[in-house]
């Protein structure tokens, strides 16, 4: 990882103490965690994991951009689906899980201002306390007069009516890794090598891992991830739904091509300080670790627990089909700020950028279907799930 930038001295030594974590948890397991198991506290591990530890992650002085960071037409155009199942789920609330940086809560509620379609409240499930100072000074910063509707949650509510968000929430969720071997199915483990982190093959922990891979029949040195942590995740939130729109904005793919061939590696990645690369055991703590999504799964999942599956596009046919061409057209080409505008537009929708690697996903309850949603009305691919 000669191309990674060193971390600072005080990063490093909160990396140490996390890993320190992770070696006593390998003591008490008996040598051996499962990737995901790895993956969760590398990632959650209370005031040492990556998305709890207060060190900077979003924007350009971060590890990663999402797309309502990158562009505020990402929100305005997510608005306009938001704005159509409040106005059929009277006195619904949106929430969001994952906020980040609070800048998709802002704008999507100054856009539903200007709509006319506020929701009654406006939720946040947020696991940092870092991050959730963040997103009430976004909040306080950018729509003050909306503030008072805007509330915080610890724990995912018994029941909601009114619209869910997990826009790149899914892909941080710790996955099982696997490698088809000569011998058979094979699951990743860490385990400690000396004074560092090693994975090896192993026994895999149940059966669900060989019910759902041997279907595909793949080839020996195949490796992948299987994310039963994000369908659980998945068949809980659409459980809690009694009615209203559960929206899914994700990198990722179909089952067939999630295990193309091609993807013989695995989508396995992680970020840090705007790089990409694979080393999930490098500076734990200090970067992020993320999968693509296997679409079928979540899918599949929400159907069992008795949503209805809505609607599947990739990024920028959803964003099309909610108007942000015309939200862009609407903008004098003469005004100072068009030419960044044209060029956010561009990376949310170009497929070498954000517009075909990222799906949107809907899952619904009790909505009366006859007009469909807004943003899967063109480019819908169900049938690829």
């Amino acid at each position: 990882m000669d191309d990674l930038p060193s971390p600072a001295a005080d990063a490093l030594a909160l990396s140490a103490q996390l890993e320190s974590r992770i070696h006593e948890a390998l003591a008490a397991t008996g040598g051996q965690l499962g990737f995901d198991a790895y993956m969760q506290r590398a990632l959650y591990e209370p005031g040492l994991g990556y998305y709890v530890n207060g060190l900077r992650k979003f924007g350009g002085g971060g590890d990663f951009v999402t797309a309502p960071e990158r562009s505020p037409l990402f929100a305005r155009a997510l608005a306009r689906q938001v704005a159509q199942v409040l106005t059929t789920v009277q006195d619904g609330d949106v929430l969001e899980f994952g906020p980040g940086s609070g800048a998709l809560a802002a704008e999507l509620l100054a856009e539903l201002d200007r709509l006319g379609c506020l929701p009654q409240r406006y939720l946040m499930l947020e696991l940092s306390a870092d991050l959730k100072q963040r997103q009430r000074e976004a909040i306080a910063r950018d729509v003050p007069h909306l503030a008072e509707r805007v509330a915080w949650l610890e724990h995912l509510p018994q029941q909601f009516e009114g619209v869910m968000i997990a826009n790149e929430v899914l892909d941080a969720m710790p996955v099982r890794r696997f490698r088809r071997t000569a011998n058979g199915l094979a699951e990743l483990y860490v385990i400690k090598a000396g004074t560092d982190l090693r994975l090896v093959e192993g026994t895999p922990q149940d059966d669900r891992l060989a019910l759902r891979l041997e279907p595909l029949d793949l080839p020996d040195g195949y490796e992948s991830e299987v994310n039963f942590a994000a369908e659980a995740w998945v068949r809980t939130v659409c459980e809690r739904l009694q009615r209203g729109l559960l929206l899914l904005i994700d990198y990722g793919y179909p089952r067939a091509e999630y295990y193309h061939p091609q993807r013989h590696t695995g989508t396995l990645q992680c970020h840090y300080r705007q790089r990409t690369h694979g080393d999930a055991l490098l500076w734990p703590g200090l970067q992020d670790i993320t999968a693509h999504v296997d679409f079928t799964a979540m899918a599949q999942a929400a159907v069992a627990a008795g949503a209805t599956l809505a609607g599947f596009a990739n990024q920028a046919q959803f964003l099309i089909n909610c108007g942000l061409t015309q939200l862009l057209e609407a903008v004098d080409p003469d005004d100072a700020g068009y030419l960044d505008l044209a060029l956010q537009a561009r990376q949310l929708l170009l497929p070498q950028a954000m517009g075909e690697a990222f799906k949107a996903l809907a899952l619904t309850r009790a909505l009366d279907g006859r007009d469909g949603l807004l943003g899967f009305a063109s480019g819908d691919r169900r049938h690829r799930l």
